[in-house]
């Protein structure tokens, strides 16, 4: 093979390796998981490369503005360059009506296959590798042609928007069937997520025991007169009242009453073994309730309503409950 004709060959290869390498490194930057580049980013430990990822993703318009000139590059002057010497080398052998034809729809051919397709299909599908390898290449040619991005950017003004990383629970809920979809986490996994959210549309009124069937006692009543409420209702817990309406004394514990009783400490009253209560209103969130409970280990709540009423008992079962997926709505 002739120097000029091996040449043209190698120009070739330049131009739809450097318009593949574009093709497949912008290809994986718009498919690359943005959680997962933060998740490695934000390791003790970062991955090499991550965090240049990252901020290359925060200011995503700039990053791709430097592949679009480089792939522009090698598809539009390379392929006019390569045009104009292919000419020239099909003139100096006699061949250049026949040969000229060919060749220029072979190197288009080339470029939508070899330059476009193909890499952006593996762009996409090894996104998280190639955005890494990549990030020091497109940190070097943003420097190198930062005069000219800023000039574009006070052209074009929109480019200059920050990328930011933001989810919300639909997206959550989304991402959480897919995964479980995919085998990625288990189902019930997947389902405990979409319950979590559940928790914040339940108030204390819709997973409270209501008055009329909370276990209640009279605080005044000794506990030889209660025996047979306490060994016919296995409650855990009992709201102590007073002898005002609404009055509230306490809660007691069915375990510590029945000792009592085996103790011979019959004479005793409920509101003598009462523990102090904790009122919640009862609109609160059942999130918030949750995380109530996990700092007071009582596990019980006396719901009261916008006048201070008592209006039924709650404990951290029934929160916990809407996690298991055991709790119903009951119709109204």
């Amino acid at each position: 093979m002739s120097a000029d004709l091996l040449l043209l060959v190698i120009l070739v290869l330049i131009v739809i390796s450097g318009s593949a390498l574009c093709s497949g490194v912008e290809a994986a930057l718009l498919t690359v998981n943005p959680l997962r580049v933060h998740e490695l980013a934000a390791r003790p430990k970062p991955v090499p490369g991550s965090r240049r990822l990252a901020r290359l993703r925060q200011k995503l318009g700039r990053t791709l503005t430097v592949l679009v000139i480089a792939n522009n590059g090698f598809n539009i002057f390379g392929s006019l360059m390569l045009g104009g010497y292919a000419a020239f080398v099909f003139e100096q052998r006699n061949i250049k009506g026949i040969a000229l034809p060919f060749f220029s729809v072979g190197l288009t051919l080339l470029v939508i296959l070899l330059g476009e397709i193909l890499p952006k299909s593996l762009g996409s599908r090894l996104a998280i590798q190639i955005s890494l390898a990549s990030a020091p290449i497109l940190h070097l040619l943003g420097v190198l042609m930062k005069p000219l991005l800023l000039l574009i950017e006070k052209l074009i003004p929109v480019i200059t928007a920050e990328s930011e990383l933001s989810t919300d629970e639909d997206e959550i809920r989304q991402l959480a069937r897919l995964g479980s979809q995919k085998g990625q986490i288990e189902a019930d996994e997947a389902a405990m997520i979409s319950k979590v959210f559940q928790l914040n549309d339940l108030t204390a009124r819709d997973l409270m025991t209501p008055r009329v069937a909370a276990p209640t006692l009279d605080g005044q009543t000794p506990l030889l007169e209660l025996r047979q409420t306490l060994l016919t209702n296995h409650s855990q817990w009992w709201v102590v009242l007073g002898k005002e309406v609404d009055k509230v004394l306490g809660v007691a514990n069915r375990e510590r009453l029945l000792t009592a009783l085996l103790q011979e400490q019959g004479q005793l009253t409920p509101t003598q073994l009462s523990e102090k209560v904790e009122f919640v209103p009862e609109m609160i969130r059942a999130d918030r309730l949750l995380t109530g409970f996990s700092e007071n280990k009582s596990g019980v709540r006396v719901v009261v309503d916008e006048f201070g009423g008592f209006v039924g008992l709650i404990k951290a079962e029934a929160v916990l409950a809407v996690l298991a997926g055991w709790w119903r709505k009951s119709n109204p």
